[in-house]
């Protein structure tokens, strides 16, 4: 399967500052990815690098085989971006920003099937393309960001918090039209605090830690690290049996339901135990990303809300102004050549 983007060591450093320390980590065509951490991780960082706006301090990144601080240009022809947190110009109408958007990635906003999806995703989203944009909320800001990536054809979409500020109808649409996308040969790169959000879409993920890959893989070979909750009516059961089992860990009686936790990779070895017993109301709930997080940062509280964003967007305000401080030096030293 091909790859669509790579980074080898990849390390970006703000003076003393790690944000990235030798990231390692692939998406390949036609998945979904899921890009997961909590805040000050390194994912913005990580997407400024495959962007093309920010120059990594060493290893190297390649986005559909080119690289992006190199060959950015041509790498934005073939790719739609959305930001966390989206910004407007606020004289321009929601409809003419996306129709710039367009334009600056190369397309026509004249193109007939652009024109058509624009409009479906218009009326999908409930948004109205003729606002100013200094009158949006956060939500339809984001949602000029959506259409503005979903209305054209793209071979790789990266998607940074895309549905911060939507309401949770939106977030459904915003799925629908994700794998839409996917059936139609993209690949996604989704980076992400919403725990259901990546569960729904992904097929891989890729759980980044202070600046590198810490675990990754399918959610099925991730869910294998932690263990199943199962739960039945514990009326006239006799558990004895089971808590001989090496499988069943931590198994208790409460409420009038059983409940232990199995190793999700030796539940065939309940089963047939439970059988035996003729439970009742069972219930075997898979283990979620959650318990991921809980397993390599100890506390998920902000995660699981979905989080304030507000360490990413310090680490990018902090990723901007270096950039900009380094082109402003540059242009000067050019200048005084």
């Amino acid at each position: 399967m091909d790859t669509i983007i790579q980074t080898a060591d990849l390390h970006k450093h703000f003076g003393r500052v790690r944000a990235l320390d030798g990231l390692d980590f692939e998406v390949r065509r036609g998945e979904i990815h899921g890009f997961l951490g909590p805040n000050g991780a390194g994912k913005s960082t990580t997407l400024r690098v495959l962007l093309g706006l920010a120059r990594a301090t060493s290893g190297t990144a390649t986005v559909l085989g080119m690289d992006p601080w190199t060959q950015s240009v041509e790498l934005h022809r073939r790719l739609a971006y959305v930001p966390g947190d989206v910004r407007l110009w606020p004289n321009i109408s929601g409809g003419e920003t996306i129709d710039l958007l367009s334009r600056l990635r190369g397309g026509t906003a004249a193109a007939a099937a652009y024109r058509k999806r624009k409009a479906r995703l218009c009326e999908a989203l409930d948004f109205d393309p003729g606002k100013k944009g200094r009158a949006y909320s956060k939500g339809n800001r984001q949602k000029v960001a959506l259409i503005a990536a979903l209305a054209t054809d793209a071979e790789l979409y990266l998607l940074d918090e895309p549905t911060s500020g939507l309401d949770p109808l939106m977030e459904a649409v915003f799925r629908r039209e994700v794998l839409a996308a996917v059936e139609r040969g993209a690949t996604v790169l989704l980076s992400s605090h919403i725990l259901s959000e990546v569960e729904a879409l992904c097929h891989r993920v890729s759980i980044i830690r202070a600046g590198k890959v810490v675990d990754g893989g399918t959610l099925e070979s991730l869910r294998h690290l932690t263990r199943s909750e199962v739960s039945f009516a514990a009326d006239g059961v006799d558990i004895s049996a089971l808590g001989e089992l090496g499988a069943v860990h931590d198994l208790t009686s409460d409420g009038g339901r059983v409940r232990f936790g199995a190793d999700s990779d030796r539940i065939a070895e309940v089963l047939p135990a439970l059988g035996a017993l003729g439970v009742q109301g069972l219930i075997i709930t898979p283990p979620s990303l959650e318990e991921l997080f809980l397993r390599h940062y100890g506390d998920t509280s902000g995660l699981a809300r979905g989080g304030s964003g507000r360490g990413e967007a310090v680490e990018g305000e902090r990723a901007e102004a270096a950039e900009r401080h380094r082109r402003r030096r540059l242009l000067g030293a050019r200048g005084r050549d």
